[in-house]
Formats: C-alpha cells, structure tokens, sequence
C-alpha cells in the first residue's frame, strides 16, 4: 500500500497522522524486527471449558473473545501441559524443559519425603521447592536481547510467593502478583461487586468485576510500547476458590442452567458443567483474555507508526493444566470426553486449550499436531531471533517453523535430541496419582504405581487414527491385554526416556498398616551420630539388601517454606555417612531397600499433618 493512498485511508477514518518533532512520520516504516510476545497463562481452564473446543454435548460457559481469538489464529486440538498440576508446568514452561529434568513433578515440594497419610501404600519421592536459579527463564533470554520483561498475577513457581527465586530474580522487570477479581470471598452468596468507583472490584461497563491482574498486563504494555516487549499474564481464574463478584453474572447462569435462585446449601452437586459460579468465571476469564486484546488492536505501535500493537504481537493463550472437575464435596466441570482432570495423568487432566496467533500465522486455521507447553520457549525464541544460551537444553520443540509453514503438517516439529519429527510425549507425576504415561502417535500407555509385587499396572488406549481420527480419546478401552508387546514395548520406552532424565520413583511405605509385599525384610534403624562434620547411621539388615542412601537437609529449618535437599550417603555393609553440607541447620536419613521401601529416620510424620519438618528431625547443635 503506498504512502499516499494509506494517508487517504487514515484521514477518510478520522485518524491522525502521526508526527514527530522533524515532521511527519514514514507511515510504511518497515516492521520492527523485534515482535512483542504475549503469553496469557489461565488456571485450571479446562479443554472443554472453552465453547470454540466443544465436541459432543455443548458447553452452557460463554467464551466470545476466546472465540475470536481462535479465527484469527491456530487453534491445537491435541495441545497437551508439561504437567498435572500448576507448579511444575509453569516452571516448565518458563525453562522449556521437562519437569522431571527440573525435578519438579508436582505443586508442593521441598521438604523430605513422607507418607501423605497414615493410611498411604506409597511414599512421594523428593522434588525441588522451587524452580532452580540456574535455569535460565524466557524472560532472562528476552532481557539479553533488549525486550522489556513483566509477569502480572500468579507465579507459583515455589512454594509460596514470597519463595527465592522470585520473578525478578529470573528476568523480569516488572512483576506483580495481585489476585485480581477471584480474591477470596467471606462469602460467595453476597456482597458482590457494585457500580461504585469506591468499590475496589467495581464493575465495567460490561458488568464484570475490575481485575488487577489484567490491568497490571495492561499498563506494563502501555508503558513498555516504545520497546519490544513480553508479557507472562497469569490469571488466578479458574482455580478455586468457586465464586464470582459478578452477582448479574451468576444469575445468568442460573437461568441458562434452569436452576432457581439462589441454589439451596449453596452445594454443587449435579454432575457436568452445571456449576453456576464455575460458568460465570469461565465467562470473566473470557472477558479479561478480551481485554488484553482490545489494548492490543486498540493501540498505536510506537515502534511502527500507523500499525497497532497487535500487527506484531504474538499472543499464545492456554492453561496450566486440565480442568479440575471436582474439589472437596463440590463438583466444578467435567472434561468429557476426556477422562479424569486436574492431578490425574490421563487426558482430562493434561490436555489443554492453545490457540497461537501473531504476524505471519494462517487464521482460522485448526490444527492436530501434538504440541506441549514447554515448546513455547523455543518457539519464542525463533520469533524474536534471540539466540539461546550456549549450555540450555530444551525438551521443548520449535514451532515457529510449524506456524509459518503449514500449522497441519506434524513433520514440521522436529524433536530438540533427534532432529527428526516428533511423535512422542511423556508425562511423569510421581505424587497423589502416582502414574507416568508416554504417548507415541495414535497410543497412549498409562503407568500407576501401586504396592504390590508387581508394582505397576499398565493400561494402553489408542487415542486416534493417522493422528486425528478420533478413536478413543475417552480412554475407555484398555488395549494392555490384546496387544501385550506393543504394552511391553512402549512401558520400556517410558523407563528408558525417565531414567535418561533421572526420574525419581514413588516408595514403599513401611509404616503402613496394609499387608504389604517384603514389610517384613525391611531395615531397621540401629544408631546415628555426629563425628566432626561427618554424620552416620548404623541400620541391621532384616533380609532387605539396603541399594542407596540419601541425606535430606535444610539450611533453613523451623521456619515456614523451609527449603529440603538431598545429598547421596556412603553405603557400606551395615551403615552410611556423609559429610554435612555447609550450613545445615536440621536433617533426616533416608534409606531405600532392595525391595523399593523407604526408610526414613527420625520419622517425620505425615505430610497432611507435618508442615515445619524441622520439628521431626535431627538438629544440629
């Protein structure tokens, strides 16, 4: 378009046109080479929370602008999370690599291993607290290469909030951690928000409650324009608490669900997505992902006058996780087709929303290659031509190729090891599910730990057919015992990838009441001391072989979010040492068995009832 016809356009709109001090501005200035990246990060969306995603019954949530968003970009039917549960996706995601490299499996780590319960078979094994500040984050990389960096909303990239590294301690220049509209409610049944401008959550003009997350993305950007940016937006929306401040909102919902107002006990208990409160945050969400876009299309692009921001911004919106269909007694969504949600290792609960958009990508276009979070940080590093450090592995793959080219064509992603196309992806949650699950093309093998002899069950489901025939994406049909080999083969192949990660492995637990294999052969606990720096243990074996042994210690012990690592003991015959780690202010003795039970001394107790751990164990004077 020349210059000329393009002023014609702009005066015929009534815009101006731009200016500067020297005159007017060349309108057709060539695009800045540096886009800006939005990643908009929900919480607990579910695949079939969204109404662009819905297949088989329809959905009642509301989801215009997500909608939207979807035909003018690449929408990804097999989009998968790098994890179950928030905590290891987001450092997943933030690092580009597997959670089980991270050592970060679950959402509350940090402290030794220990039963959940009295009543737990199996022991979590250890993880990180925290995502290690070694890594490098998107963000550090984007600094390097001159992008202005903010993270507006949740982090939960530790244990708590306040847990180092903290967002700016990896990358960001601005980070703000508000709780937007979902701060928790005295009470979810009143004291919604009004018109009110003293209101702190006073509603627009569209009648949804004011969100400080999103206005905090929004005034990063705004005051960021004039350099290439990145926005790492996490709404606290879904995740519990279920409520909204929307008071029109919830009654919307009430009609369209053909419940009378307001529901007696205030208790959710019809299955499916008939949950009131849960519809109308799906809605808010919508409308703050809307808001965010609006910004975009609505703003000028200082670095190339006559644009707006969003003719060169790459938005990714997905979730951190499946959607959690139930929590306590109440019942939130459901996932169906899918099997499972939030915390389960199955589709329901690893499957998420993606939709990609940004200059350059087809609209209205869907798409089922199999794509997973942790290849956002590659991809977005080919978009802003960022170089990546010279010592940074990545499990993710690229996707700008994907994009580009042809979003439909699976052999354009190229596994980051091999350099061929990729068809596989493994998951491996160790904690509360106890499962690990590897998908290679059209099958799925799901592996649950349990304590038995044969410590693992295993389950095989074919999903598709040539990668998108829907076949059984319900994982209703356990193929384990009609294809024996192909279960066989595809559980060795799991074995082999988490072992190359050095993929830790749930426990037996000894204090167990139930009648369990081998209980009786386990070690029992002779005496331990302190000989300088060095500690040590005496065990006597009771015809379980002792294979390892590990120091767990805090330098930080008795406070809340005290840190826990493991640091591997001499083994000997009948007894174990090591020298202890500087600084150490409390610590515990773990030893695994031939038989795979772990023997922690002193006890520690329970973790649903243990939360400072340095009260169970050894202090050093």
């Amino acid at each position: 378009m020349s210059k000329l016809i393009l002023f014609s356009l702009l005066f015929s709109l009534n815009l101006p046109a731009t200016c500067s001090n020297n005159g007017p501005i060349e309108l057709d200035k060539e695009r800045p080479k540096k886009p800006n990246v939005v990643l908009i990060l929900t919480d607990d969306l579910g695949w079939q929370d969204v109404k662009c995603y819905d297949i088989d019954e329809p959905s009642p949530f509301e989801t215009p602008n997500i909608d939207r968003l979807a035909k003018e970009g690449v929408l990804f039917w097999q989009a998968y999370s790098p994890a179950t549960t928030c905590s290891p996706s987001r450092g997943a995601i933030l690092s580009g690599q597997h959670p089980v490299r991270l050592e970060r499996t679950s959402v509350r780590g940090g402290h030794p291993p220990l039963p959940f319960n009295h009543g737990s078979t199996l022991i979590s094994p250890w993880m990180r607290g925290a995502l290690d500040i070694s890594k490098v984050t998107i963000a550090e990389s984007l600094k390097s290469n001159g992008y202005k960096t903010g993270h507006s909303g949740k982090w939960h990239v530790g244990i708590a909030v306040t847990d180092y590294p903290e967002p700016k301690d990896q990358g960001f220049d601005f980070s703000k951690h508000g709780f937007g509209a979902h701060k928790r409610m005295t009470d979810r049944t009143k004291g919604f928000a009004t018109t009110d401008a003293s209101d702190p959550f006073t509603l627009d003009e569209d009648g949804f409650p004011f969100d400080d997350i999103t206005q905090d993305g929004i005034d990063f950007m705004d005051q960021n324009k004039k350099d290439p940016f990145f926005l790492y937006y996490c709404s606290r929306l879904v995740h519990t608490p279920i409520q909204t401040r929307s008071e029109a909102l919830l009654r919307k919902y009430y009609e369209k669900l053909g419940l009378e107002y307001p529901k007696k006990n205030d208790m959710w208990d019809e299955k499916g997505q008939k949950n009131a409160y849960y519809a109308a945050m799906v809605e808010m969400i919508d409308h703050y992902t809307g808001q965010l876009i609006k910004y975009l299309e609505e703003t000028e692009d200082p670095r190339w006058p006559g644009h707006m921001l969003i003719e060169n911004t790459y938005v990714i919106f997905t979730s951190d996780n499946g959607g959690m269909e139930q929590h306590t007694k109440e019942i939130i969504t459901d996932n169906y087709p899918l099997d499972k949600g939030k915390i389960n290792a199955k589709e329901g609960g690893v499957r998420v929303p993606l939709i990609i958009t940004g200059p350059n990508i087809a609209a209205n276009t869907e798409s089922n290659v199999m794509v997973n979070g942790v290849d956002f940080y590659p991809t977005i590093l080919s978009w802003t031509n960022t170089p990546k450090d010279a010592n940074q592995i990545f499990d993710g793959a690229d996707l700008s190729t994907l994009l580009d080219k042809d979003p439909t064509d699976a052999k354009l992603v190229l596994d980051p090891e091999t350099g061929e196309p990729r068809n596989t992806m493994m998951w491996h949650f160790p904690n509360s599910a106890m499962q690990s699950t590897l998908r290679i093309g059209d099958f799925k093998l799901v592996r649950e730990y349990t304590a038995t002899e044969e410590k693992t069950d295993l389950a095989l489901y074919q999903l598709y057919e040539n990668g998108s025939k829907r076949v059984d994406i319900e994982e209703s049909q356990n193929l384990a015992t009609k294809m024996p080999e192909k279960t066989k083969e595809m559980d060795r192949l799991l074995t082999e990838r988490l072992e190359k990660l050095d993929a830790r492995y749930p426990y037996l637990n000894p204090t167990s009441k139930s009648a369990l294999p081998n209980k009786s052969k386990v070690p029992t606990i002779v005496e331990h001391g302190i000989d300088g720096k060095n500690v040590w243990l005496k065990f006597k074996n009771n015809g379980a072989k002792v294979v390892k042994a590990e120091l767990i210690y805090t330098t930080n012990g008795g406070v809340p979010g005290e840190i826990w690592f493991p640091v591997p003991m001499n083994l000997r015959d009948d007894n174990v040492s090591v020298t202890l780690p500087k600084g150490t202010t409390h610590y515990v003795f773990n030893l695994i068995d031939e038989n795979n039970y772990l023997i922690g001394y002193p006890d520690g107790g329970y973790q649903k009832t243990t939360k400072i751990f340095a009260t169970k164990a050894i202090a050093v004077k």
